[in-house]
């Protein structure tokens, strides 16, 4: 089934790479009218406006997504050029350290936590109160199956997005029925982002989800463009694992 978002407009943060700008060049493919994407390095998004192509329907834009003037001046800018703004994924995310969360300092905490889980909610925000509370929409946060069940190292990036996805169910029952928010929980994808888990011993990391193999973007965009398309009007407030079944085939093993 082939999933549309024709004569949308979109805005997907932190998108000059990755899976966010895999979801980027998948919702222009879906017939997305306009798509603005964020990021913090201008090169980056320089590179990443040749590789999506359509530069008519391309909108890039600097800031950091815990920047709350970025967040109202990226919403005001996707109205303004596109003319609307259907569509919100919550992509942007950060973890500058690896460690027990009782050790690491504060400050990095604070960082995580402010990029990964107060950063989605000022977009949202500012999507509901200059569009999409009269128009409607559809909202898409990127969680990460780290934010479904602990583990080791990554406790501060985990907490983010289990509040994440917490914060998805909130959104989708206080936005309701204006506004659709769901969430889907990546496990390990083959991203710059993700490489220190799976770059040295791919072969390993592969080995810990049932379908042996590691996520690529295209296993991720599918899902997003199914979220924001009319195929999933009935669906808000959930989160899909896509993770190759960690979360879910193995669910209650030891």
């Amino acid at each position: 089934m082939e999933f549309r978002v024709d004569d949308k407009v979109a805005l997907v943060t932190g998108a000059s790479r990755g899976i966010g700008l895999a979801v980027a060049a998948e919702l222009l493919a879906g017939g997305a009218r306009g798509v603005v994407i964020t990021s913090r390095k201008p090169p980056n998004l320089e590179t990443a406006v040749g590789e999506i192509g359509h530069e008519d329907r391309v909108l890039a834009l600097v800031g950091g997504a815990d920047d709350d003037e970025h967040a109202a001046t990226a919403v005001g800018a996707a109205i303004e050029r596109f003319g609307a703004l259907d569509i919100l994924v919550n992509n942007a995310a950060t973890n500058p350290v690896a460690g027990s969360i009782l050790d690491i300092e504060m400050g990095a905490i604070d960082k995580i936590w402010a990029v990964n889980q107060r950063g989605p909610l000022v977009f949202a925000r500012e999507a509901w109160r200059k569009w999409m509370q009269e128009h409607g929409g559809c909202i898409v946060n990127v969680a990460s199956v780290g934010g479904l069940q602990p583990g080791p190292l990554l406790g501060a990036y985990n907490v983010s997005k289990a509040a994440l996805i917490f914060l998805t169910r909130q959104l989708a029952y206080e936005m309701a029925p204006a506004v659709r928010v769901n969430a889907i929980a990546p496990g390990i994808v083959k991203t710059r982002f993700s490489r220190a888990l799976w770059e040295a011993d791919e072969e390993s990391a592969a080995g810990l989800h049932p379908l042996g193999r590691l996520g690529e973007t295209g296993d991720v965009t599918g899902a997003v463009l199914f979220l924001c398309s009319d195929a999933s009007s009935w669906i808000t407030g959930v989160t899909i694992p896509i993770d190759g079944g960690v979360t879910g085939a193995r669910a209650g093993l030891g």
